[in-house]
């Protein structure tokens, strides 16, 4: 049995698929044993069922449709099968007749036509058929349900004798009517029946006059009813016949039940071959619903769903009329995760629950609705983070619930594992969870697992394009409409549309803007930057680990890499500043998209111009007026900065040249003990932060969007704290 998560059978909404298959059930049994179907991981069982479903469907296409399956439970006659000196009524009888005439009828058809239906029938040729409890019961039992005479020389001779008895009692009935009708003893209708007996109608004025039994009155006691003194004794007779003839027919099913105890284990056999065929049966009818087929299995772990439908969103769509948009997808050894991207309401959580529900009917014996030309194997467990998971009755909020269940990822995760995670990495602070999300998903690359994530974030996507087993898709959107087209492209992330989105909803476009300025710039800058460095960071490893090797006979070489290391250290420096000032414009774009969504979501104007002014008020408390002229000062500088890290290595050294040179005349300024909660910025830098923490003359200084561990030597102090 596949190990599945309670909450990935709930994200998926695998129950809402087995209580429709169940729905198609033709028994109360099938309809309980669908509702408790469980995926499967081991192969040969899962193409059985899969294989047992595909060959119901065929059946109802071609001239040899299998016969009727249905039956009432005989769970009950099973029990008091296994009692001793209990017998079976005559419906449980009648009941057993047909669950046996059903199973053996299918049986041979599926005998017959083996060739149509090679595994049903391999599954049937397992039970045995018999006639013998079928003749046996219908020898005792007639088709009304009643013992027949002949069972029993006994009771032939006890109805016969109460036919008799019934005869003479009519006869004596017969003979007394008349003759108190001619006395005028009896009202208008003359007789009637109580307790089944006939019985004279007596006036109540000459109830004395009649001699019998009295059996009672009419409300108004006017009539009184009179069972004749003639048939009392024949009465009297007949019940102890038929008390006699109870008797004999209760022996006589005794006997018969014993005949039939033996055959116990082959009725419950009957009983549990119809019941899973009626399972078959309902898979093979949703497939039909579907339009749903038996892809091929393969061994060589490559997952291709083509023109892969939800199925309750197909049948949902099919009722209302609407059309629904097939998705294709690709996982294999090569290209083993996905990371989806694009904006919301644009298909993403769908197509990951299309790839999660498909794969759990597949496991369950149940047909899929793809392109005849995909492909599938199968997963040892399915894992999935899926929806809103705040826990209200365990106080948890939802980034507490994501890292309890990337907790559980992380034990579970292998190598024949499907993993499925919407929104990866959300409800923490941008920047933080992003990069426990990144840790996370690279953990997941290096298991081998396979999967497919939703996910907003920027550096997920980056990491999908730089590992090579792993790929970008978007569900893709008209730029010019921002309507969904509901179709994943396989290649390249996709672009959340802020700007376009905020813009389509009304936000000033003025605002819009300036914001995308900010970000635009800034990020694509600092981006560079960083990825500037890291390219030079690691030709600079390399280089470190050949001097370390050669170092005696390449002293050359070893003073070119100290330039080198001076370089980066410097450019470290300068960009600290640049590095700040691109994270306050990151954060407030990202403040702003944030804005942007929850309008686009409750399109309330008022409540979205607050947050904007509150924004806007914050920013400003942080502010220093300055004039025109400082202004112009401080874009100079800026200016100055950017041209400084572009400049080449020599001219480098004469700054670094000429900065000594002018040390060395001046007398060194002393140095101030720096302490906890002084304001400072490193030197030669602009960034200003506070110090958190010193030990063993290191310092770490809180910048606001982030703290660094730096050398005290390293520091000045700005403003002492008071």
């Amino acid at each position: 049995m596949i190990h599945i998560q309670k909450k990935t059978l709930q994200d998926l909404e695998f129950s809402t698929v087995l209580q429709q298959v169940s729905e198609l059930c033709t028994t109360a049994l099938g309809h309980e044993q669908t509702l408790k179907i469980e995926p499967l991981n081991n192969k040969e069982a899962v193409l059985n069922s899969l294989t047992l479903t595909n060959e119901f469907l065929a059946s109802f296409y071609n001239d040899n449709r299998i016969p009727n399956h249905g039956f009432e439970t005989i769970a009950k006659e099973l029990k008091l099968l296994k009692i001793e000196n209990t017998y079976l009524e005559s419906h449980s009888l009648k009941k057993i007749v047909a669950i046996s005439i059903t199973a053996n009828e299918i049986i041979k058809f599926l005998k017959k036509f083996d060739e149509y239906y090679p595994k049903l029938y391999a599954y049937a040729s397992e039970i045995e058929v018999t006639k013998v409890v079928i003749e046996q019961i219908d020898s005792i039992m007639d088709r009304f349900g009643d013992v027949k005479d002949n069972a029993s020389a006994f009771l032939s001779e006890l109805r016969q004798e109460i036919n008799k008895l019934k005869g003479k009692i009519n006869h004596s009935f017969v003979s007394a009517l008349n003759t108190y009708h001619q006395l005028d003893y009896l009202d208008d209708i003359r007789e009637s029946v109580v307790d089944n007996k006939r019985v004279l109608a007596v006036k109540a004025m000459y109830r004395r006059k009649v001699k019998g039994a009295i059996m009672g009155g009419s409300k108004t006691g006017s009539i009184v009813y009179i069972e004749p003194e003639t048939t009392l004794q024949h009465t009297r007779e007949l019940n102890n016949l038929e008390y006699e003839e109870h008797e004999e027919v209760i022996r006589i099913l005794k006997t018969l039940t014993n005949f039939i105890r033996p055959f116990l284990p082959l009725l419950k056999q009957y009983q549990e071959f119809l019941t899973e065929l009626d399972v078959i049966f309902a898979k093979a009818q949703y497939a039909r619903s579907l339009n749903a087929i038996l892809p091929e299995i393969n061994e060589d772990r490559d997952l291709l769903l083509r023109d892969a439908y939800h199925p309750l969103l197909y049948l949902s769509n099919q009722k209302k009329k609407v059309k629904t948009f097939p998705q294709s997808i690709e996982l294999t050894p090569e290209n083993r995760i996905i990371v989806i991207s694009g904006p919301n309401a644009g298909g993403k959580s769908i197509t990951l629950k299309t790839v999660g529900i498909l794969q759990l009917m597949l496991q369950s014996g149940l047909l899929i609705p793809v392109h005849e030309r995909s492909k599938v194997f199968l997963f040892d467990r399915i894992i999935t983070d899926i929806g809103d998971n705040q826990s209200i009755e365990n106080h948890l909020s939802t980034y507490s619930y994501r890292l309890k269940q990337m907790n559980y990822f992380l034990k579970k995760c292998n190598k024949n594992t499907l993993f499925l995670i919407d929104e990866f990495g959300t409800g923490s602070d941008p920047e933080l969870g992003g990069a426990l999300a990144e840790t996370f998903l690279e953990e997941f690359y290096h298991r081998e697992a396979y999967g497919i994530i939703t996910t907003h974030y920027s550096n997920l996507k980056i990491l999908a394009n730089e590992l090579p087993y792993m790929q970008n898709a978007n569900m893709m959107f008209d730029e010019k409409t921002l309507e969904p087209i509901y179709k994943l492209a396989l290649g390249q992330a996709g672009s959340s549309f802020t700007f376009e989105v905020a813009q389509k909803n009304g936000i000033p476009f003025g605002l819009i803007n300036r914001a995308k300025k900010k970000i635009e710039k800034g990020k694509v800058r600092f981006d560079r930057t960083i990825a500037k460095l890291q390219k030079e960071r690691s030709k600079l490893e390399k280089t470190e680990q050949s001097l370390k090797v050669n170092e005696r006979k390449k002293l050359s070489e070893a003073e070119k890499l100290e330039e080198t290391n001076v370089k980066i250290q410097r450019k470290l420096e300068s960009y600290q500043e640049l590095y700040d000032s691109n994270q306050k414009l990151i954060y407030l774009g990202q403040k702003l998209n944030d804005l942007s969504e929850k309008y686009f979501e409750n399109k309330k104007k008022g409540v979205l111009m607050d947050e904007l002014f509150k924004v806007v008020q914050v920013e400003n408390s942080k502010r220093k007026k300055v004039s025109a002229k400082q202004k112009k000062v401080e874009k100079v500088k800026e200016k100055q900065v950017k041209q400084e890290v572009e400049k080449s290595v020599e001219v480098i050294r004469e700054k670094k040249k000429a900065v000594k040179e002018k040390l060395a005349s001046k007398p060194p300024t002393p140095k101030v003990a720096l302490k906890i909660g002084d304001r400072v910025r490193m030197e030669d830098g602009r960034a200003v932060g506070s110090i958190d923490k010193i030990e063993k003359n290191k310092a770490i200084v809180n910048y606001g969007m982030f703290t660094t561990n730096v050398s005290i030597e390293q520091l000045e102090l700005v403003e002492a704290k008071k």
